[in-house]
């Protein structure tokens, strides 16, 4: 595994690069290949999830103090989601180093977003083993932090839900009912699809990988369709 060229963009250069080999390493590549000599990347990605947290959860503590507590949750949330993650996961080209089975290589779109930002939160998780805490604030710190700027400017943070039913309320005395249409995947991993109903019409649909992250994501759409 050739990964020299991901350390040098990633500024880090690991001591223990079974690390960074378990960070990059999806469960269907250990599937097809069961004599890989690594473990799949689902507890660095524990882990890494946790670390990210607190580092941003730092982050905005200590810089933006004129800020109200859920402001702050609103700005971490819209950092830390998914959507981002691969985002990022993208900007660094993490996917041309992952192992990942056959089909899962050829499958885009939002399951490979969710595979990218598993990766992403594994890959922080790894370089906090390897380096410390100080080494993974500085990951976060180049590559994550910057996006808040964009999240402040888009609105990325807004309660999407919050302000669909106020719209609506307010324009058609109706209140958003949101529906489960379908989950997919492992219980570990499971994707849900919602729709959101005003009264008995469908206004869009959302993905997430929570019931709550797929309402919010449908709230997103209706608010644009309307």
């Amino acid at each position: 595994m050739e990964t020299e060229k991901l350390e040098k963009v990633i500024s880090y250069k690991f001591k223990k690069e079974n690390l960074l080999k378990e960070a990059l390493t999806h469960r269907s590549y250990l599937n097809e290949n069961p004599e890989w000599k690594s473990s799949h990347n689902e507890r660095q990605e524990f882990l890494g999830d946790a670390v990210l947290e607190l580092i941003v959860t730092e982050i905005l503590f200590s810089q933006y103090p004129n800020y109200a507590e859920g402001q702050l949750t609103s700005f971490r949330a819209a950092l830390v989601n998914y959507q981002m993650m691969a985002e990022i996961a993208k900007e660094i080209k993490l996917e041309n180093y992952l192992l990942l089975s056959k089909g899962e290589s050829k499958d885009m779109g939002r399951a490979r977003d969710v595979i990218l930002a598993n990766a992403l939160e594994a890959l922080i998780g790894a370089i906090y083993l390897d380096g410390g805490y100080d080494k993974a604030e500085k990951f976060v710190t180049k590559f994550i932090m910057p996006k808040l700027e964009e999240v402040i400017e888009k609105g990325l943070y807004k309660d999407a839900k919050s302000e669909l039913q106020e719209k609506t309320q307010a324009k058609l005395k109706i209140t958003p009912i949101y529906r489960v249409l379908s989950e997919e995947g492992p219980d570990h991993k499971k994707m849900f699809n919602v729709g959101v109903y005003l009264a008995d019409k469908m206004v869009a649909n959302g993905q997430g990988l929570s019931k709550q992250d797929a309402e919010v994501e449908a709230a997103k759409k209706a608010l644009q369709e309307l």
